[in-house]
């Protein structure tokens, strides 16, 4: 066997969960074309259906589920429904992930809560649904998208950078409780990535200058540009595939170089 074939994801199951557009449909994208089967899911079925549709499009038969992420009963349950229906889950991309920008002071407890659910207790219940049947497999990759919000701070971010903090340390406990049964459990930790979302931060002014976000992330990030989708691709298939069997309890940040500058000298 070549040593390229350690990157290889033939046969196995991928679940991405949120991924029926953006990060998620890139990552699992990446998966399908190593040889992966791609299961997904996603709050609703209008976003499971345009999900299932942009896979098609793409040549890969993707099965979409609806499922919300923060229900324990309905992970369960959607994790023995995958189990009859595709088959025991050897990878887990926990994706699925909100954002309230709120000023910390005028953001509510129970607006900070739901963003710690979908992007904290989610991964937890999520990983917790799959672990059992890893272990009796022998092998297991769990794969949490965390943040730069996890090692930084920003206005407006409190309980995203709170549950991504959270996330990171979750990473390594489960790294901590479960590699003995070979599971490696990693993050990616995104830097600003050129998504539909962030759309509205990139496009130029009328006189033609950046927007002013954009000026500053450029200026923040050595390597002047935004990330794409695609630079996400190959550090998540390297942290599914075998070649990254001795990796665990790691933060990968594909961010480029954001964590590593302090910045231009005015």
């Amino acid at each position: 066997m070549g040593f390229e074939q350690n990157f290889s994801l033939k046969g196995k199951i991928a679940w991405v969960t949120g991924a029926s557009y953006g990060i998620g449909f890139a990552i699992a994208n990446a998966y399908a074309q190593s040889g992966a089967t791609i299961v997904f899911n996603d709050i609703n079925q209008e976003l499971v259906d345009k999900g299932v549709k942009a896979y098609a499009e793409a040549g890969i038969k993707a099965h979409g589920y609806v499922c919300d992420v923060t229900d324990e009963a309905a992970v369960n349950a959607l994790v023995a429904k995958i189990e009859k229906e595709v088959g025991v889950i050897d990878i887990l991309v926990n994706n699925a992930g909100i954002i309230r920008r709120i000023p910390m002071t005028e953001m509510s407890a129970a607006e900070f809560r739901k963003v710690v659910d979908v992007d904290l207790n989610a991964p937890f219940i999520v990983s917790k649904a799959v672990i059992p049947s890893m272990i009796k497999k022998g092998h297991g990759k769990i794969i949490n998208i965390c943040s730069m919000m996890s090692e930084l701070g920003r206005e407006t971010v409190s309980a995203y950078a709170a549950a991504k903090g959270g996330l990171k340390m979750l990473t390594r406990n489960i790294c901590s409780e479960y590699g003995k049964y070979n599971i490696q459990c990693n993050g990616i930790g995104p830097g600003y990535i050129a998504t539909p979302q962030t759309a509205p931060l990139r496009e130029r002014q009328p006189d033609g200058s950046r927007h002013p976000f954009d000026s500053f992330i450029i200026a923040k990030t050595p390597a002047e540009r935004w990330g794409e989708t695609s630079d996400l691709m190959g550090p998540a298939v390297f942290l599914a595939s075998d070649a990254s069997n001795f990796v665990n309890g790691h933060i990968l940040y594909v961010d480029g170089g954001i964590l590593a500058y302090i910045g231009k000298q005015p």
